[in-house]
Parts: C-alpha cells; sequence; structure tokens
C-alpha cells in the first residue's frame, strides 16, 4: 500500500535526523546550539526539536506529494526538485551554528531527512 510505505518513510527520515543528533551530542559530545536571531542567547537544539521538526516536514512533504500527483500528471516530478530545492535551501539554517561541530552534525541533518524522505517517496510512488 501507497499510504504504508510513505509512513515508513516519514518514520525512516525522522530516525535518519535522530541517528545524526545521537552520533553528533551524546557520543560526540557536540554543543548543538544555534543562534536564531542577533542578540538572542543561542538555542540548544535537543532530540526533542529534531524528532518534531524533522516530522513535520516529512509530514508535510508528503501532503505536498499527494496534492500535487492529484493535481498534476507530473506530480512526482516536480515535487522531486520542490523536495531538493528546499533541502539545500534548508542548509542556510545550520549557518547560524555556534561551531563548526555543530554546523556540520545540523547540515547532516537536513540532508539525511532530506535524501530519505525523497528516496522513499520515489519509491512509493513507482510501485
Amino acid at each position: 500500500m501507497r499510504w504504508r510505505d510513505r509512513a515508513l518513510g516519514v518514520l525512516l527520515a525522522v530516525l535518519a535526523a535522530v541517528l545524526v543528533w545521537v552520533v553528533a551530542a551524546p557520543v560526540a559530545g557536540v554543543d548543538l546550539e544555534a543562534t536564531l536571531a542577533e542578540g538572542e542567547p543561542p538555542m540548544k537544539i535537543g532530540l526533542g526539536a529534531v524528532i518534531v521538526s524533522s516530522l513535520l516536514t516529512s509530514l508535510l512533504g508528503w501532503g505536498l506529494l499527494a496534492l500535487l500527483e492529484r493535481v498534476t500528471r507530473h506530480g512526482l516530478r516536480i515535487w522531486v526538485i520542490v523536495a531538493a530545492v528546499f533541502t539545500l535551501l534548508s542548509l542556510a539554517g545550520p549557518t547560524a551554528a555556534d561551531s563548526g561541530g555543530a554546523m556540520v552534525a545540523l547540515a547532516l541533518m537536513h540532508v539525511a531527512v532530506g535524501a530519505v524522505l525523497i528516496a522513499a517517496m520515489v519509491r512509493s510512488a513507482r510501485r
């Protein structure tokens, strides 16, 4: 079933982000903090934030794909382009990280979620 494959893709995307977080924060000891606005204290990026943000982003991606598939016969192609561009643009976020290690870890999380979700959605659409 397509929805099960897509739900599994969302779960795997979240797990990919969690795996990067676990390796970076508890294992490697990287302080995952980012400054969101000038003059504000850095925000600690904990496991909860990683789960919620990757889950919401993945669900929104799934919703967009479902919509595009209903309104155009090129929905998957359009979605893959949008998802790839969104993943690339999301890499601007980690530049606010407070250290090089945090920047790399956050960028890896963004890429992991994007890559896993794109692969899963493409695979589910071709079944």
